[in-house]
C-alpha cells in the first residue's frame, strides 16, 4: 500500500491527532480521571486545530497507548526464529483497530549485517523493515524503530573492542538514518535498547551510554531530510529507572541541547513479584512502592523538566507465559499490578508500550488470549477501577462454612454492590461492608458454593462506580495430599492431589538452615524454575534445575505454600543419578 508523507514534521490530521492533542492537554494541566470535559467534534475540532503543530511533549502524548511488536523482527536469527508468524497488515490493523495509537518495532540488525566494515545491511533485511514500518504509519501510527538485541550481542563488547563497536554503531545508524530521513515526523528512532556493557560499574557504562547516544544523535541529524528534526527517543543505562540513571541521561540530553528528543526507560515491577521468587507472590505494599517510587522520580526528574518520556517496555517479566505449564504469577495480583501501573504512567504523563512478545495477543489468531487482562490494561488508559485484597474465597469442605472478609481497595471509586451474573446480592443478608472491609456471609457462601465441588463454585462480581468490576471466585478446596515419589537427575513428579487448591510457591532449606535450590539468596525459589505445578496431571514437579542443585546425600526440606493459606512439607533427597521423595 502507497503511504503518503506529511509535508510537515510532527503533523497529523483526522481524528487520532485531535485526540492526541486532548490527551496532551489532560497531560498538561494535570486533568483527573474524574475530570469532564467536552470532546468536540471532529469536523469542528479539526477545523479549529489543522494549523496547530504538535510539539515534542504533545507528541509523545498523542503517541499513548503504545504496544511493542515484540520477538518478531528483534528475534534472531530470523524473524520466525522465535516463535511468532511473520508480521502482516493485518496484524498491524488489529492494533490500530484495539485502540493503540504507536507501534514501537524492536529490530536486531545482527544477523542481517556484515560484522566488519562497511557493515553493511542487507537490502531485502532493511525492506522489510521498511514494510513493516509502511503498514504501521499507514494505519494512523506512530512508529519507534530502534538498534535492539545488538546491545548484548555485539554493543556490549564496547569496553575491549572500543573503535570497531562505536564505528559498526554510527555504520548501522547511517544506514537507517538515510533508508528513512524522508519519512513523516510520526516515525521515531531510538538509539539502542537496554544499553549494556561487559564488565563495566555502573559510572563507566554511563560514559559508554552517552558516547553511543551523543553518536546516534549527531548522525541522525546530519544524514538530512526530516531527520534533522525527528524525535529521537535515548535510552538511560539499562533503561532503567534509579536515579543515578535518570540524572546521567538528564545530563546527556541537556548537553545535546536539543528540543526534539525523548526519554525513554522500562519498567517490569518489583523482580521478586514480576518473576515469583523470593516470596514475591502478591503485589503487596513493597511492589506497589517500587511503583510509585518509579514514577514519582520519572516524573521529579524528567517530566517537570519538560522531557518526554517513552516507558519503551513495562509488563511483568514471566506474566502472562503461555509455554509454561502454570501461571506463575497469579491472576487477581497481576490484574492489580496492570490496573496501578496505568493509573500512575497517566497522572505521570507519561507514554507506555505494552512489552507483547506472544504472550497477549495471539498473533495466528489476531485474538487476546486473555480478554480480561488486557481489558484491564485498556481501563486503566482512562479510568481506575476498585480491586480486593483476593479474587478468590477459599471455603474447606472438611469444615463448615463460615464468613469470609477481604478487604476492598476501590482506589478512588465508590463500592456499589456485589452481583451473581444479573442478580444483586443483598447488603445485610449475603454481605456485609463497613470500612472497607467486605463480609461475605455464611448463607451467601453456602448457597453459592452448591454441591462444594473441589473448584470454583459461583463467580460474584465486586462492582464500582467506575472502571471495571473485581471477579471473585467462590472456591472449595481441602489441604493437598502429596505422596512419595522416585526420579532421577532429569526431575522429579511428586503425585499431587491439589483438591481445589493452587500452588503459589516452595521454600526450600537443609538442616542447618541454610538455603536449598538454584537460588541461594533465599529459600523461596522462583516458580516455574525450580518448581512447577502439573494441575491436569495431577503432578508437582521438581525441575533438573532444581534436583541438580542439590547437595549429595543430604536431605532437604521443601514447604509447599498454596493461594488457601495451606501448607504442605516434603522432604527431598539426592544421592548420585536417584532422587527421593518423602511426605514429611
Amino acid at each position: 500500500m502507497k503511504r503518503t508523507h506529511h509535508p510537515t514534521g510532527h503533523r497529523r490530521s483526522g481524528p487520532d491527532r485531535v485526540l492526541g492533542l486532548l490527551l496532551a492537554l489532560v497531560a498538561a494541566i494535570g486533568l483527573t480521571s474524574t475530570t469532564a470535559f467536552a470532546v468536540p467534534s471532529h469536523r469542528d475540532a479539526s477545523a479549529a486545530m489543522k494549523n496547530i503543530e504538535l510539539s515534542p511533549m504533545s507528541t509523545v502524548a498523542a503517541m499513548q497507548p503504545s504496544w511493542n511488536l515484540g520477538n518478531t523482527l528483534d528475534a534472531i536469527p530470523d524473524e520466525t526464529s522465535w516463535g511468532n508468524p511473520p508480521v502482516t497488515k493485518a496484524l498491524l490493523d488489529t492494533i490500530k483497530s484495539q485502540g493503540f495509537r504507536s507501534v514501537r518495532i524492536p529490530v536486531t540488525w545482527s544477523g542481517h549485517q556484515s560484522s566488519t566494515a562497511p557493515y553493511t545491511i542487507d537490502e531485502t533485511w532493511m525492506n522489510r523493515v521498511k514494510q513493516v514500518v509502511d503498514w504501521a504509519l499507514a494505519d494512523g501510527l506512530y512508529v519507534v524503530i530502534n538498534v535492539h538485541h545488538d546491545s548484548w550481542q555485539w554493543i556490549a563488547d564496547m569496553p575491549t573492542d572500543h573503535d570497531n563497536v562505536l564505528a559498526r554503531f554510527k555504520a548501522t545508524w547511517t544506514q537507517i538514518a538515510a533508508t528513512f530521513k524522508d519519512y513523516p515526523g510520526s516515525l521515531l528512532f531510538e538509539s539502542n535498547n537496554e544499553p549494556q556493557f561487559n564488565n563495566t560499574t555502573d559510572a563507566q557504562g554511563i560514559q559508554y551510554n552517552d558516547e553511543l547516544n551523543t553518536a546516534f544523535h549527531t548522525v541522525v541529524r546530519q544524514s538530512g531530510g526530516n531527520n534533522a528534526t525527528r524525535l529521537l527517543v535515548l535510552p538511560s543505562l539499562h533503561t532503567n529507572s534509579g536515579q543515578v540513571f535518570l540524572d546521567a541521561l538528564v545530563s546527556e540530553m541537556k548537553s545535546l541541547n536539543d528540543p526534539n528528543l525523548v526519554a525513554t526507560v522500562h519498567y517490569y515491577s518489583w523482580y521478586p513479584f514480576s518473576v515469583n521468587i523470593a516470596g514475591g507472590t502478591q503485589f503487596d505494599a513493597t511492589a506497589q512502592k517500587d511503583l510509585t517510587d518509579n514514577f514519582a522520580r520519572i516524573r521529579d526528574t524528567l517530566v517537570s523538566k519538560g522531557i518526554p518520556v517513552y516507558v519503551g517496555e513495562y509488563g511483568l517479566l514471566k506474566y502472562p507465559d503461555y509455554f509454561q505449564p502454570a501461571p506463575r504469577v497469579e491472576r487477581g495480583e497481576a490484574l492489580k499490578y496492570f490496573e496501578m501501573f496505568g493509573y500512575e504512567a497517566r497522572i505521570s504523563g507519561v507514554t507506555t508500550a505494552l512489552w507483547d512478545a506472544y504472550n497477549f495477543l495471539n498473533r495466528s489468531t489476531l485474538q487476546w488470549r486473555e480478554p480480561e487482562l488486557i481489558n484491564q490494561i485498556k481501563s486503566s488508559w482512562t479510568t481506575r477501577s476498585g480491586t480486593a485484597s483476593s479474587d478468590r474465597v477459599f471455603l474447606a469442605k472438611s469444615s463448615a462454612i463460615t464468613a469470609r472478609t477481604l478487604t476492598l481497595n476501590p482506589n478512588g471509586t465508590t463500592f456499589q454492590g456485589l452481583w451473581q451474573g444479573s442478580t444483586k446480592l443483598v447488603q445485610g443478608r449475603d454481605y456485609t461492608v463497613s470500612g472497607n472491609e467486605l463480609t461475605l456471609t455464611a448463607t451467601a457462601l453456602t448457597r453459592l458454593a452448591g454441591d462444594r465441588a473441589y473448584g470454583i463454585n459461583a463467580t460474584i462480581e465486586a462492582r464500582f462506580s467506575r472502571g471495571l468490576p473485581w471477579k471473585i471466585f467462590v472456591t472449595t478446596y481441602d489441604r493437598p495430599v502429596l505422596s512419595n515419589a522416585t526420579g532421577d537427575t532429569s526431575g522429579l513428579t511428586i503425585p499431587t492431589q491439589y483438591r481445589g487448591d493452587q500452588l503459589a510457591t516452595m521454600e526450600a532449606r537443609y538442616a542447618d538452615g541454610s538455603n536449598a535450590g538454584p537460588v541461594n539468596w533465599t529459600p523461596y525459589q522462583e516458580f516455574n524454575e525450580a518448581f512447577s505445578p502439573d494441575y491436569p496431571g495431577n503432578g508437582l514437579v521438581l525441575t533438573s534445575k532444581f534436583v541438580d542443585s542439590l547437595r549429595d546425600n543430604t536431605q532437604a526440606t521443601l514447604v509447599f505454600h498454596f493461594w488457601s493459606g495451606a501448607t504442605v512439607t516434603y522432604n527431598v533427597t539426592k544421592n548420585g543419578g536417584s532422587v527421593t521423595g518423602t511426605v514429611a
